[in-house]
């Protein structure tokens, strides 16, 4: 029997399915702490989803964690594994401080567009680099893509501590940008002013449809998906390789430069250490748990995001709960979306096939 499912179980149920498995097992480790499990569950939701302001930071977080999604998507859906998004969203945060910085005698209207503009060709000129260090000279691109993520992280170091410093400052961080830089917040929305989700999510979202478009509806991104499944049928159709991977990976660290948008322009307003805070490393996980598909990377980005702002809620409401069951809970996602996610298929899928009698 074919252990095929419908799209819809493929990229909704099976993965809720590996959801609760995941929130059972925590249960079960919570109780053997000695803590109760319903309290801390309780916490986690409330705490993610349980007001206006809660679900403004689980927004927020899952604003980046989308973005960097569909970097790692993007590139999946051509047969590489980018795990350089957390480097290319640094490097994409050069590009918007130094529009913001530089530019701040423009109106909001050219300065917050040219800002991003400048955030996503630092992050694909980053990202394009060991895209055609394995297109013309071989390297792997899991490789380069973890060495560039190291030389990202030394020179924004370099940068932000002896060039781009606010002068006078003891922290590692330039001066505020122009309030004409700053991305709108959605309090028209209902979101209270506290909560730091903005227009950067309204991006995410249009850039998700574009992804879908471009990769799902044009004749390139069928060629990217020939070239991610099969690389001698690529070759055979005549698809060039080699261009592909250059313009993927750039596309992908263009993607990831939307969490620099989010984080500068939306909520820091200035160019500061380590404003990624992981979240290219999450994004391999919400675009596994995502099956690499644009609707399915924002549902999983969602549960992320929720977990991040529900767990530091939790820490508060449930002290006694040990602070580190948000990465467990975190881990155990993705081993059952990701190492396990298999698991239940061929047991789901002769469910869903076994005719009523």
């Amino acid at each position: 029997m074919s252990t095929a499912l419908p799209r819809w179980a493929d990229l909704i149920l099976l993965p809720l399915i590996n959801l609760l498995l995941a929130l059972g097992l925590t249960a079960l480790i919570v109780l053997a702490t000695g803590s109760d499990p319903v309290a801390a569950l309780k916490a986690l939701a409330v705490g993610s989803l349980g007001s206006t302001d809660a679900i403004g930071y689980t927004l927020y977080y899952a604003t980046n964690m989308a973005f960097t999604g569909l970097a790692v998507a993007v590139a999946f859906q051509g047969g590489l594994f980018n795990i350089g998004a957390e480097g290319q969203a640094y490097l994409a945060g050069l590009g918007v401080a130094l529009a913001a910085l530089n530019l701040e005698f423009l109106p909001p209207a050219l300065l917050v567009p040219l800002a991003i503009l400048a955030g996503a060709g630092c992050g694909a000129l980053w990202a394009a680099i060991p895209g055609w260090l394995q297109a013309r000279r071989g390297s792997h691109i899991v490789i380069t893509t973890i060495m560039f993520n190291f030389l990202a992280a030394s020179l924004m170091v370099y940068l932000i501590v002896n060039v781009l410093i606010a002068p006078g400052s003891m922290s590692p961080e330039t001066r505020r940008f122009t309030t004409a830089a700053d991305l709108p917040g959605l309090a028209s929305f209902g979101f209270p002013s506290s909560a730091p989700v903005n227009l950067a999510l309204l991006l995410a979202l249009l850039a998700a449809g574009a992804v879908w478009l471009l990769i799902w509806r044009t004749p390139w991104g069928y060629a990217l998906r020939v070239m991610g499944e099969s690389a001698e049928v690529a070759r055979y159709a005549g698809i060039d390789q080699g261009r592909m991977t250059v313009l993927v990976m750039a596309l992908s660290g263009a993607l990831a430069g939307g969490v620099a948008v989010n984080e500068l322009l939306g909520a820091q307003h200035k160019l500061l250490l380590g404003f990624t805070g992981g979240y290219g490393f999450t994004g391999i996980a919400v675009a596994l748990m995502g099956r690499n598909h644009p609707g399915g990377v924002l549902l999983a980005a969602l549960l992320f995001g929720a977990l991040t702002q529900g767990g530091a809620e939790m820490a508060f409401e449930v002290p006694d709960v040990p602070s580190e069951i948000v990465v467990l809970i975190q881990g155990l996602v993705i081993l059952f979306a990701g190492a396990l996610g298999n698991m239940l298929r061929p047991g789901l899928s002769r469910l869903l096939q076994r005719k009523p009698a």
